[in-house]
Parts: structure tokens; C-alpha cells; sequence
């Protein structure tokens, strides 16, 4: 039997990856508003630096992990991956409930990056593979909308529960229940989607077999779009660091409570998430160039502006500004990989991808640490904002446009070197 590409064709199995990406989220957005204050106030933590040394192992584990998580779902497929994130995940809620010190919370956290690094890679990757080439932005658009708003309620409901019961153990309970429910949801219910990745390379004019370190290469210097995007990519992780980081540090220190701070975080993570449900789709219409330098910009102004302004509303506005700047540049990042990848080596490239996007994570945290040590919060704010507006003009100057109708960038279908020297 023929395999159909198309979100409606497979939107039985669609809707489950959406699922899936949903209790990613919650899973990761439960440590959001939480975690850096069990530093400060439980643990005792005074450094930022030290603090952030949770979101560090994350970055790095997760980069790794999305790396060979992509290779090894090209060999053993996406199914097996993603299960394997959920079976890793189950200690989690255990360590962050009884964890004696910080440095558990660290360990803690490289667990959340295997996780993440695999559930969320294979998430995408399949509905990538069901979409099909015509709808890649959407199915990336709806994977990433899905997955932040989970970031979002993540944040929000931890934030309720931590101001009625405590920063410890109560919210860790609700995130137990996510790690569980979505393993058996994995395990019940989801099927294996390379199929469809190998029937459309089938279908491609010219195959384009590559081996892995020769996709690494390529995805990392050897072509200036892929380059462009994977430094854009890093860069705008150090706003989602400063968030998970500093935001609830810098905000409680301003006045806010533990619930507001969850509310502002929310904010942000729920602009980014839903926005996506148009972003995706608008980088299918007009192309991927525009949104990914108009968002890198955009989310820098939102960071820049936070750390100029005071109050709960005004904060609540800057970080849905920086909500907005991330939806439009995220997505489509991804998407922009998947137009230059070919069938055979997608995965495996995108895998390259979200590894040095990832890697932004730990980068982000350590110059965020440093800098807010040395210089103050404030600082650590106006450097990821101009982090972000060097990165934009880096995009600006090197990345071509990919869309398959309309771009000039080589396309990953007809099997054509896309290098540009």
C-alpha cells in the first residue's frame, strides 16, 4: 500500500506527535518558574552562574542528544528514540522531590536534556515525514505551537501550585503524571513514521546518500544558509536561557510573586506557542528569509525593552514582544533545514541543526552567569538583546532563501550539491 503524504491524510497519527509535543513541553515548562528558585531560596545558591549550571548540563546533553537522536532514527527508526526519551525522563520528578543539594538538581537536569534532545527531535522529525514537502512549514509551525504552549501551561501550573503548596515537592508531582501518561501514549499508541522519509526520497529525482560526518559538515560550514541558520539558531537560545534563568530571579527581586513571575513567563511562552499556529504557515506563503531575520530582531527589542521598564503589565508586555520575535524566527529555522536537507540524510541533518541550537542553552547560560555576576542582572539582559541583534544581521548577510517554489537556495530535491562557496 502506497504511503500518502499530508497533515489531513495522517491526521490520526499527526494528533498524536501534536500530543506528544504538548507533554514535552509541560515536562521542560515544569522547571521554568520552579527551579532557579529552589536555587536561591531553598539551596541557598547565591551565583547566577551557579544557578545556571542546571540549564549548562541541559544544553549540552540535549545538543548531543539531537545530534545522534537524529542518526539513530535513521538506522533504528523514530518510535524506538522516542520511547527511549520518555524511559529516561521517569527519575526526574524523584530527583528534583528529594534532591539534598544543588548539584542534584544539575543531574537532574542532564536527564531532562536526554529527554528532551530525544522525545522532541522525534516528534518533529515525524511530522516532518507525514507532512510531506508542500506542508513542512506548517507541520513545524504546529509542532513548535503545541510544544511552547505546553512550555507555557508548564510555567503557569507550577507557578499556581509552588504559591499554594510550596516550591518543593508539590509541583513535581503534576510533572510525574506528564512523564507517565505520555510514555504510555509512546508505547500504545504512536507508530513509526521513516517509512514516509524513505518513500519520499524514493520519489526524488536523484538520491543523495551522505555519511554522518559528511552531514555534519555540510550542515555546519560547508553550505552559508545551514551555517546561518545553526549560529541563529544557538543565539536565539540565550533569550530562552535568560527566561528560565533570570527572569524569575530578576522579576521576584522587582516585586513580583512567585504566580506573576509564572503569568510573565507564560506569557512569553504562550505568544511564542500559539503564534506559531500562523508562523509556520506564513513561511510556506511568502518564504523563510523575512521571518527569521524580522524575529531575531524583534525578540532582541522584547529582551532589550524588559530590562528597561517595571511593573507586572509592562513586563507582561515586553515578554509577549519577545513571544512574538521568537515565533516567527523559530519555526521557521527549522524549516529552512528541512528545504536543504535531502529524504536520506534529513533527520541526521537536522539532528546537526538542534544540536548547535541547543548548545545555545549551556553557551547562553554560562555568558548569562558570568555577566550578571560580574556586571548585575540588568547587564545579562542588554547582552543576550545584543547577541541577538548581531546574530540578525549575520542571517541577514549569508542566508538565502529555501523555499522549494521561490528560493535561490539549491534545492534538497533534485539531490544537487547546496554548497556555496
Amino acid at each position: 500500500m502506497a504511503l500518502i503524504h499530508g497533515i489531513r491524510e495522517n491526521r490520526g497519527q499527526f494528533a498524536l506527535q501534536l500530543l506528544t509535543v504538548f507533554a514535552v513541553g509541560l515536562t521542560i515548562g515544569a522547571e521554568r518558574n520552579v527551579v532557579p528558585l529552589l536555587g536561591r531560596d531553598v539551596f541557598g545558591v547565591e551565583s547566577l552562574a551557579i544557578i545556571g549550571s542546571f540549564v549548562v548540563s541541559f544544553g549540552f546533553v540535549k545538543a548531543l542528544l539531537n545530534l545522534y537522536g537524529g542518526k539513530w532514527s535513521e538506522t533504528y527508526g523514530r518510535r524506538p528514540i522516542l520511547i527511549a526519551g520518555w524511559l529516561v525522563a521517569l527519575p526526574i520528578p524523584l530527583i528534583l522531590i528529594y534532591a539534598p543539594n544543588w548539584w542534584w538538581i544539575t543531574l537532574g537536569n542532564v536527564l531532562l536534556g536526554v529527554n528532551q534532545g530525544l522525545a522532541w527531535s522525534m516528534s518533529v522529525n515525524a511530522k516532518i515525514d507525514l507532512a510531506g514537502a508542500n506542508a513542512r512549514g506548517t507541520a513545524v509551525g504546529l509542532d513548535e505551537a503545541f510544544g511552547y504552549t505546553g512550555v507555557a501551561l508548564g510555567a503557569w501550573i507550577t507557578g499556581v501550585i509552588a504559591a499554594e503548596y510550596g516550591l518543593q515537592p508539590a509541583p513535581f508531582y503534576f510533572l510525574a503524571g506528564v512523564i507517565v501518561l505520555a510514555l504510555l501514549v509512546a508505547i500504545l499508541f504512536v507508530e513509526e513514521t521513516l517509512p514516509y522519509a524513505q518513500a519520499e526520497a524514493d520519489a526524488s529525482d536523484a538520491g543523495e546518500h551522505l555519511p554522518f560526518r559528511a552531514v555534519l559538515k555540510r550542515a555546519t560550514w560547508g553550505d552559508r544558509t545551514l551555517f546561518a541558520a545553526a549560529q541563529a539558531g544557538s543565539v536565539e537560545k540565550f533569550v530562552d536561557a535568560l527566561v528560565w534563568i533570570a527572569y524569575p530571579l530578576y522579576l521576584t527581586a522587582n516585586g513580583l510573586s512567585v504566580a506573576q513571575v509564572g503569568v510573565v513567563v507564560g506569557v512569553y511562552g504562550g505568544v511564542w506557542g500559539v503564534l506559531q499556529l500562523y508562523t509556520g504557515k506564513l513561511a510556506d506563503d511568502i518564504g523563510r528569509r523575512i521571518p527569521v531575520i524580522a524575529g531575531m530582531f524583534v525578540a532582541g527589542g522584547g529582551v532589550l525593552a524588559t530590562a528597561f521598564v517595571t511593573g507586572y503589565w509592562p513586563w507582561i508586555v515586553t515578554a509577549g514582544v519577545t513571544g512574538v520575535g521568537m515565533a516567527l524566527l523559530y519555526p521557521t529555522l527549522i524549516t529552512v533545514v528541512g528545504d536543504a536537507a535531502h529524504p536520506t540524510w534529513r533527520a541526521t541533518g537536522l539532528g546537526v541543526y538542534r544540536m548547535w541550537r541547543d548548545a545555545g542553552y549551556a553557551f547562553g547560560a554560562i555568558l548569562i552567569g558570568v555577566t550578571a555576576d560580574a556586571f548585575g542582572l540588568q547587564t545579562a539582559f542588554v547582552m543576550v538583546a545584543g547577541a541577538m541583534f548581531l546574530s540578525g544581521g549575520v542571517a541577514s548577510f549569508w542566508m538565502r532563501e529555501t523555499h522549494p517554489e521561490f528560493g535561490t537556495h539549491a534545492s534538497r530535491s533534485t539531490g544537487s550539491p547546496v554548497t556555496e562557496e
